[in-house]
């Protein structure tokens, strides 16, 4: 082996051609295993790009996921705020039925209060007209003027009030189903405005009723009528 080298020395040392051929050959070898570092290299490359391509890929297959997922987020909160608007109108529409149902009601209510008043206050006045006429002698008539001044209510009206006679005694009665204060000072200016139109005092005040107020009875007691609630 070291006479091969050696002579391979002389030679590059001796031989012109010789050592540039040698040379060329290094050269190009050193060229040949760039190459092959840069092939190897590129080849690597190509593969990172690939691998970088599939993320990307991948990467705008999830965005365009999210982007499916928030379309249909935004179309359930716009169902949401459909149903909601819905609901309101549904809730405006039910409190407007229920008013009107409970208007309805009301009015209802008061024909039939008012229906029961004038038929109780009607039995009242009958069954007391029969009790005084028969139990005690008294002749009782419906006494009704005009007013034309509004000496009672304040407008022009017709008065009308049960009178009870008996011995020159005049008394006045007042039937109503139910009293409250207001009654008892209409009561009182009928009277006023009876003995104004007939120049005559009534003897006594009355009112019949099955139900008055505390404060209709305490008015009444201070302008001396008499309330009775049990016939």
């Amino acid at each position: 082996m070291e006479p091969l080298k050696r002579e391979f020395l002389e030679l590059l040392d001796r031989d012109v051609e010789f050592r540039y051929a040698v040379a060329g050959y290094l050269g190009l070898s050193e060229i040949l295993k760039r190459l092959d570092a840069l092939a190897e290299e590129q080849v690597r490359l190509r593969e990172e790009q690939v691998r970088l391509r599939e993320e990307q890929t991948k990467i705008w297959k999830e965005i365009e996921a999210l982007r499916e997922g928030q379309d249909r987020i935004w179309e359930e909160i716009a169902r949401v705020w459909r149903e909601i608007k819905d609901l309101r109108e549904e809730q405006v529409k039910l409190r407007e039925d229920m008013k009107e149902g409970f208007e309805s009601m009301r009015r209802h209510i008061d024909a039939l209060g008012a229906r029961w008043g004038m038929l109780s206050e009607s039995a009242f006045r009958e069954g007391l007209r029969g009790l005084l006429e028969k139990e005690f002698g008294f002749k009782i008539e419906k006494w009704v003027k005009y007013d034309g001044q509004g000496l009672v209510y304040g407008y022009p009206s017709h008065i009308d009030i049960d009178v009870a006679i008996r011995d020159g005694k005049t008394v006045l009665i007042e039937v109503k189903s139910h009293v409250e204060r207001e009654d008892v000072y209409n009561f009182r200016r009928k009277s006023e405005f009876y003995r104004i139109a007939e120049g005559r005092e009534p003897t006594r005040l009355i009112i019949v009723t099955p139900y008055a107020d505390e404060e209709a009875q305490e008015t009444a007691k201070q302008l001396g009528i008499e309330v009775y609630t049990k016939v």
